[in-house]
């Protein structure tokens, strides 16, 4: 008996040392088989199953449990649901609805935008997603593609919709405002119907052709080179999303704090979704706020966050406080943390366990960190790869297009490679693409990849594995560059910058100089606090940490950096911009070897570079 329990000790141990992953790939192996079970089976009920559906059950199942949590209020699974049949019913009446319909929301982060999406469910519409943040022609696009017939706007968003109302009224389009009353001719006010509707349950024959690839809403790209487009996200994609909670372990009586927009697909369709998946209760944020994160947490009993983008490094920028791992926060979703960001945030928030995935908005394949490698996004999976085939392929940054052999297919690259990412289209795995928009949604499409006639999604964004078959990622096609015949990796090169003592935030990208190569390498930065801009000290951390061909030529000082909504980094204009001090009125430098530091970039200093009298 004594030499039984010895071996199977040292069994354990070997297999441990052998497969340190072993249990996480069982446990996420195990949750992904039964997300796949719920999905098929919703596939194959009849009606279909929707997200809709699963609300309704949840409200019969725990009716008094609270569903959304907001400053101070507190709103039941039942009085949700009641509340978006009033809203259903006021809309069937006022605005003519019929299922099929879609309607536009104009709405920030607050209950009516659940218990809106919910009412229009109820009756069959797919809900466009707006962005509250875009105006004017930027607004109008983003609602006429999406051929919405009905808009409904907050009232404190009443002059931005005023400003393209002779527009919309010129379409016949149906406007109402969620106030009492409203003066301006061409809109109707809201909240008063919506009162003195009955709260009586939405017959479900009102929605009986809804099947699961009916669309459910449509959510915009953050459009950073030009104008967003409007992705469909079928009933189905939606279901798929919102499991991602599942996957990642989240239960039932988890506290889900949700500060990222509901406009966007991380707070809609994976917090907001997946708070309905799993019957959990939403705390829900006005927007992001770094000084009052953890404070809520406490105040709500939260037990699980999202992040995207920099929200993590907001957060670990934060003063210090005695209170920082006083929280019942026990998982954290989300995506773009980089590594020394979660390093600082375990040491100093505590053991918190951070779930970072990848996926897009509109596209046919994700990937989960379930083994928690800091600074991976998922894992290559044989399971995974079998159920949605993708490959790491060959990617020629001058032309940005994938490399191809002398046949016309794609090349796979090595291990520890980069490489675009590009997955099948299958009808598993299916691109809806961009309403209204067939050339961008073709534009997406790779064919004949590895084989006549077959189709990939092209992800746009650049990936390797380690020997440990961790997937990194590690940039967006577009921001990466070439320089000196070197490829140059922006995030790379932000990360090392952001690493200097002075230096709060850093976006890098690529500028054309005329008699050069490729593009020269240029950073626009911030500056932390009380810190100034010490031209040698810059120069001695990137010559240190950064090959000669990844260091920043020019470097640019600004009080804030431009991003989207979800805090990722708009280069665009300052790609356009360039380093012309007649354009620029910040601060501008150059790296200069023979003085090793960087100097003011002046007009005299500019002209001697165009004439190549000044060498980069």
């Amino acid at each position: 008996m004594f030499w039984f329990i010895v071996s199977t000790i040292l069994l354990l141990f070997t297999v441990r040392f052998r497969y340190p992953y072993l249990i996480k790939e069982v446990t996420y192996a195990r949750r992904i088989a039964m997300a796949i079970y719920r999905m098929t089976k919703y596939l194959k009920s009849r009606p279909p199953y929707t997200l809709l559906d699963r609300f309704l059950d949840s409200v019969q199942k725990h009716p008094h449990k609270a569903f959304i949590r907001f400053r101070d209020e507190t709103h039941s699974y039942a009085q949700s649901d009641k509340r978006s049949n009033k809203i259903a019913r006021s809309l069937l009446k006022h605005a003519d609805l019929h299922e099929g319909d879609t309607v536009a929301l104009l709405l920030g982060n607050e209950p009516m935008f659940l218990w809106m999406w919910l009412a229009l469910a109820k009756i069959g519409c797919s809900v466009a997603l707006l962005n509250h943040n875009i105006r004017s022609k930027c607004l109008l696009h983003c609602f006429t593609c999406c051929g919405a017939t009905v808009l409904i706007a907050a009232a404190e968003l009443q002059d931005a919709v005023e400003e393209v109302l002779p527009a919309l009224r010129e379409q016949g389009i149906s406007v109402y405002i969620l106030t009492d009353h409203v003066t301006t001719e061409g809109m109707e006010s809201l909240s008063d119907k919506i009162a003195q509707a009955s709260d009586e349950p939405i017959p479900a024959d009102l929605r009986a052709n809804i099947t699961l690839s009916s669309p459910a809403a449509y959510i915009y790209t953050s459009g950073t080179t030009g104008l967003p487009k409007a992705a469909v996200m079928a009933q189905l994609r939606l279901w798929a999303i919102a499991s991602l909670f599942s996957i990642c372990g989240v239960k039932s009586d988890d506290v889900v704090y949700i500060c990222l927009p509901l406009y966007h697909s991380a707070g809609f369709g994976i917090g907001f979704g997946g708070a309905i998946e799993r019957g959990a209760t939403v705390v829900l944020k006005s927007k992001f706020s770094s000084s009052q994160f953890w404070d809520d947490c406490r105040k709500y009993n939260v037990t699980v966050i999202q992040y995207i983008g920099e929200t993590m490094r907001y957060l670990c920028n934060t003063p210090k406080r005695v209170s920082d791992q006083v929280h019942n926060v026990r998982m954290a979703i989300g995506n773009g943390i980089r590594p020394e960001v979660w390093r600082t945030f375990m040491n100093r928030f505590g053991n918190v366990d951070i779930q970072e995935f990848y996926g897009s908005t509109e596209g046919t394949l994700g990937f989960l960190n379930y083994a928690g490698k800091m600074g991976a996004i998922g894992r290559v999976n044989i399971f995974h790869k079998k159920l949605y085939p993708y490959a790491l392929v060959k990617f020629d940054q001058e032309h940005e297009e994938p490399v191809r052999n002398a046949d016309g297919f794609c090349i796979e690259v090595a291990k520890g490679e980069t490489g675009l990412l590009v997955s099948k289209i299958t009808q598993k795995a299916q691109f809806a693409g961009y309403a209204r928009d067939p050339k961008q949604t073709e534009k997406k499409k790779l064919y004949n990849v590895f084989e006549k006639g077959d189709v990939y999604f092209n992800s746009g964004d650049l990936f390797r594995t380690d020997h440990e078959n961790f997937i990194y990622f590690q940039d967006r096609v577009g921001d990466t560059f070439r320089w000196k015949g070197e490829n140059v990796s922006t995030n790379e090169v932000s990360d090392i910058l952001t690493m200097a003592a002075s230096i709060e935030e850093a976006n890098t990208y690529g500028v054309t100089v005329p008699g050069y190569e490729g593009r020269a390498g240029m950073a626009t930065i911030t500056l932390k606090k009380d810190h100034q801009f010490e031209p040698e000290v810059i120069f001695s951390h990137v010559t240190t940490y950064l090959p000669s061909y990844a260091r920043p030529r020019f470097i640019r000082i600004q009080d804030c950096l431009a991003v989207t909504c979800t805090f990722k980094q708009l280069k665009g204009k300052l790609v356009e911009e360039g380093f012309d001090p007649a354009v620029i009125t910040d601060p501008l430098f150059v790296l200069d070897e023979t003085v090793k530091s960087y100097r003011p970039l002046t007009r005299d200093t500019y002209q001697s570079i165009l004439d190549g009298r000044f060498r980069l």
